[in-house]
């Protein structure tokens, strides 16, 4: 009987154990303006401080593109201005050479390779995934949008680095 107990208890405590793994990561598949899944960024926290990005996309034109969280959890095609403005809680100007401090969403360049496809990893210090009472987390507000722009951004230029028009997007909800 002592051993079953034993038995029961580890059994939960792993149960437990592998769900708050799996909760600490959250998936967004990116589509592209006709609904078609181009890959998907997954989100973790990062081990120092921020929200880590294991992105694999595909089916994007080759070169460099803009990538941001933004302010909405909306995806509406095909321009996905739904999406809103960079996510910015703390009203700061664009790009990571601003001068001024930069938006919480602004990240580095995203790469893809001439076969259309990225595999690369990113991380954003500005930003979380604790509860949506946090003013920086990416549930904050019912949660964010993560957005690939078609042009590269030059990191400086308000409000999105003249990166061009959205062509991916992905809701980031819990």
């Amino acid at each position: 009987m002592k051993h079953q107990r034993l038995l029961v208890a580890a059994v939960l405590v792993t149960m437990v154990f592998c769900s708050l793994i799996s909760a600490a990561k959250t998936v967004v598949e990116m589509k592209d303006a006709q609904g078609k899944s181009v890959g998907t960024i997954t989100l973790s926290e990062s081990g120092t401080k921020g929200v880590a990005l294991d992105i694999k996309v595909h089916d994007l034109a080759p070169g460099k593109h803009g990538i941001h969280f933004h302010q909405n959890a909306k995806c509406d095609g095909p321009d996905f201005k739904s999406a809103g403005p960079h996510f910015n809680p703390d009203g700061k100007k664009h790009g990571l050479e601003s001068p001024e401090g930069h938006h919480a969403g602004d990240m580095l360049n995203l790469s893809v390779k001439e076969d259309g496809k990225a595999t690369m990893k990113l991380t954003d210090a500005d930003v979380n995934l604790k509860d949506g009472s946090d003013s920086h987390s990416l549930f904050s507000n019912g949660g964010t949008a993560l957005i690939i722009h078609a042009k590269e951004d030059d990191m400086k230029t308000d409000p999105s680095g003249n990166s061009g028009d959205r062509i991916a997007c992905g809701v980031i909800t819990k």
